[in-house]
């Protein structure tokens, strides 16, 4: 009936996320209200983590990347899982340390870091540097030179590899924005100067293919490449690269016709395709890292709004317009991604009108097109599920909007992890 085995019907016919009455939390907590289930992100830290350890005998480490979901509370929450983070900024870096987490467990990625944030990333001994180019290689050695470090360096390489998945996020091939292409022979190079440099230890290489992948095959032939393109460097410049990044992109159920994989699949395939490439290679199991994201908390959250109006235009369409839009939801805007929703008030009831869910922006501002719900009026709750990823994380104050509170809902209780805004809070770096 609905996109996750966590969400139910209570007696009263309202929508349940984790035995949480949806619409007594949007009573309590207000909309639009970004809701977490604790519970469902814990387990789906757990599947990475008892996979590593299970068919790769822990020899390796998932970083949550929190570019999907970043607040203080999502960070405590993956390190207390055992997870290191994947940051792309220093607000991210800013936002993990700031939380406890250790900053040898980050992992910062990105590629355009700007030096202020490089020597930030140094100043709070980060672990790992994710090199995107040879400028921010060099980069890296001078600021680090000049703070009396080292920097532990793995190189971001495109793999060449098609992901299967929206143009828009797609970054292994060689038309991407992202790393050093092995074709062009620019990864090889990115090797003999980072080599180079008196600052930097080179130790890994890294790569990611893509986001919202349904099929291995894609990061078993990722891992083929990798494997021979590190052993290939470590012979011919005698370098020592022990790590791989094998990157995310592990899909999500957003609507039927969506089918991901149970995610401890990715490890046990890649892990048997890791260790014959390396046995015929000649070369030592790398330290491998996973970094999933949006399959940690993406089906973890779902989104409550207020309808505000119905207008049905005969033959054409009806549009339910809400509390919200673009500036806590951008997904649909970007890239037309889809949704599946109901009317929490009356969950149980069947879905028998096709909608669109407008927002309240002064744009063309559409949540999801051509949905079914129950018959929608002013004033239900309605929720928008698999929201977790992508969406507190992208949300802006556009038309002076603020952004929605967030609660975690786990053992009994909800609570607010991220405080709704206020009018001042809008205004208040203004002069």
């Amino acid at each position: 009936m609905f996109v996750s085995d966590n969400y139910s019907v209570g007696d009263n016919g309202h929508l349940l996320a984790a035995d949480y009455d949806t619409v007594a939390l949007a009573k309590k907590f207000g909309t639009p209200l970004y809701v977490m289930d604790e519970g469902m992100v814990r387990r789906n830290c757990a599947l990475y983590r008892d996979s590593i350890n299970k068919f790769y005998d822990g020899k390796g480490m998932a970083l949550f990347a929190s570019k999907a979901l970043c607040c203080r509370e999502m960070c405590r929450i993956a390190a207390d899982e055992g997870m290191g983070l994947d940051v792309v900024s220093g607000g991210e870096i800013y936002t993990a340390v700031t939380a406890g987490v250790d900053a040898k467990k980050l992992h910062f990625h990105g590629n355009n870091k700007t030096c202020a944030e490089i020597e930030y990333a140094l100043k709070v001994g980060i672990g790992r540097f994710i090199a995107d180019n040879v400028e921010e290689l060099g980069n890296i050695n001078r600021l680090a030179g000049e703070s009396g470090s080292r920097a532990s360096v793995l190189l971001r390489i495109k793999p060449g590899i098609d992901a299967h998945t929206h143009k828009f996020v797609q970054t292994g091939q060689i038309d991407s924005k992202f790393g050093f292409a092995l074709e062009t022979g620019e990864a090889e190079e990115a090797v003999i100067k980072a080599s180079e440099f008196a600052n930097i230890d080179l130790v890994g290489a890294a790569c990611h293919i893509g986001s919202q992948i349904f099929d291995i095959m894609p990061f078993e032939k990722a891992a083929e490449v990798m494997i021979d393109f590190m052993a290939d460097m470590n012979e011919k410049y005698r370098v020592n690269l022990q790590e791989l990044d094998l990157g995310g992109g592990f899909g999500i159920k957003y609507v039927d016709g969506d089918d991901p994989i149970e995610y401890d699949k990715y490890m046990e395939k890649v892990s048997v395709t890791v260790k014959e490439r390396c046995k015929e290679r000649g070369m030592a199991l790398p330290f491998i890292y996973l970094e999933p994201g949006r399959s940690i908390v993406g089906e973890a959250g779902i989104t409550l709004y207020t309808v505000g109006s119905v207008k049905r235009i005969p033959d054409i369409r009806t549009y339910v317009a809400v509390d919200g839009g673009m500036t806590d939801n951008p997904r649909h805007s970007l890239y037309g991604a889809e949704y599946d929703a109901v009317i929490a008030d009356r969950a149980g009831e069947p879905r028998e009108e096709k909608v669109t869910i407008a927002g309240r922006c002064c744009e063309t501002d559409l949540l999801t097109e051509g949905v079914l719900i129950q018959t929608p009026h002013p004033g239900d709750t309605l929720a928008m599920f698999s929201t977790g990823a992508y969406n507190f994380s992208m949300a802006s104050n556009y038309n002076r909007v603020p952004r929605p509170a967030m609660v975690m809902i786990k053992d009994g209780r909800a609570r607010v992890v991220v405080k709704r805004e206020s009018y001042e809070d809008i205004v208040r770096n203004d002069v």
